[in-house]
C-alpha cells in the first residue's frame, strides 16, 4: 500500500504544470502605429513619443537628458501603507528639454509610467505613456513645453497609483507640489501607524452614549436602534401634553387635528423653501 502511494505521489509531481519564470525583456523591436504610438506583441507600449517637433513657445531644445525609472514592489518598502512605487518620486527639468525615459519594470505584473497635462495639439490625449508587462525595459522620448508647471507621473493600472506608484515632474520651477506623493508631500488622507488611541470627538461620544442607552433599555440583540430609543424618550415627554390637548375629543376629532397640524407644518416648510430660493435668485 505504501509503495502504491509513493508511486502515485511521484506521478502527480511529474504531471504538475511547470511555470517558467519570465525572463527580463528589452522591448526594442516596436511597431510604429503613427502619432508617436509604438507597441509590440509582448506587452511593451509607448504612446505620445515626440523626438523632433518643438512645442509652441520653444525656439530650440534647451537640453537633452536621459533618465532610467524603475518600477516595482520593492521600492514601496520605504513608504508604509503602499504596495508599489517608482524608485524616484520627483524629477525637475528645464522647459523645452528633450527627455528620453528608460522605463524598467522589476515586477512580474504590468506597470506604466504616464505623464498627463501635455499640449494636446502635439501629444494625443495630452499624455506621454510607457508600459511594460512583466520584467523588462522600454524607452521613449518627449520634448517638454515651456513654462513652470508640475506634472503628475503615475501608473494607471487599477489601484497601482492609489497603492503608491506615483510621482511628480517639475518643468522649470514647477507650480507647487501635488498632494499625496510618497516622500514628497502630505497625504490627503494620512495613515496612522502609531499605538496611541485618538481622542474621541463630541459626535463619537454622543453616539456611544446613545448606544449604551439602547443596550441598557432594550438589550444588545434587539432590533431597536438608538433612534428608536430617542423617539420613545421624546414620546414619553410629549405624551402628557398631548393627553391634555386631546382630552374630551373623539377619535375622529383627534385624527382631524393631527392632519391639520401636518398640513400647517408642510405649508411652513414650503414657505421656507420659497424664501430660500428667492434669496438665491437675488
Amino acid at each position: 500500500m505504501i509503495k502504491q502511494l509513493s508511486i502515485a505521489a511521484i506521478a502527480l509531481a511529474l504531471s504538475a504544470p511547470v511555470v517558467a519564470e519570465k525572463k527580463f525583456e528589452e522591448h526594442n523591436n516596436m511597431m510604429d502605429h503613427g502619432d508617436g504610438h509604438l507597441m509590440d506583441m509582448t506587452g511593451g507600449m509607448v504612446m505620445g513619443q515626440n523626438t523632433d517637433i518643438l512645442p509652441g513657445g520653444c525656439d530650440s531644445i534647451a537640453a537633452t537628458k536621459e533618465i532610467t525609472v524603475h518600477a516595482g514592489h520593492k521600492y514601496s518598502e520605504k513608504f508604509p501603507g503602499t504596495m508599489f512605487a517608482f524608485d524616484v518620486q520627483e524629477y525637475q527639468f528645464e522647459p523645452c528639454t528633450k527627455l528620453t525615459v528608460n522605463f524598467v519594470n522589476d515586477d512580474d505584473v504590468r506597470h506604466q509610467w504616464m505623464m498627463h497635462g501635455l499640449p494636446r495639439y502635439l501629444y494625443p490625449k495630452g499624455m506621454f505613456h510607457l508600459e511594460v508587462t512583466g520584467p523588462g525595459k522600454i524607452s521613449g522620448t518627449l520634448i517638454f513645453p515651456p513654462g513652470d508647471k508640475t506634472y503628475l507621473v503615475h501608473c494607471d493600472i487599477a489601484q497601482h497609483m492609489e497603492k503608491g506608484m506615483k510621482g511628480q515632474l517639475k518643468i522649470g520651477k514647477g507650480d507647487g507640489d501635488l498632494p499625496s506623493i510618497p516622500g514628497v508631500s502630505a497625504y490627503v488622507i494620512q495613515d496612522d501607524y502609531s499605538d496611541s488611541v485618538p481622542e474621541k470627538s463630541l459626535a463619537d461620544t454622543v453616539v456611544e452614549e446613545i448606544t449604551d442607552l439602547q443596550k441598557s433599555v432594550v438589550g444588545n440583540d434587539s432590533f431597536f436602534s438608538g433612534l428608536t430609543v430617542i423617539g420613545l424618550a421624546i414620546g414619553l415627554l410629549v405624551a402628557p401634553l398631548l393627553a391634555r390637548k386631546f382630552k374630551g375629543m373623539s377619535g375622529g376629532e383627534v385624527i382631524t387635528y393631527i392632519i391639520d397640524l401636518i398640513k400647517e407644518a408642510i405649508e411652513i416648510i414650503i414657505k421656507a423653501i420659497n424664501w430660500l430660493v428667492s434669496l438665491v435668485k437675488k
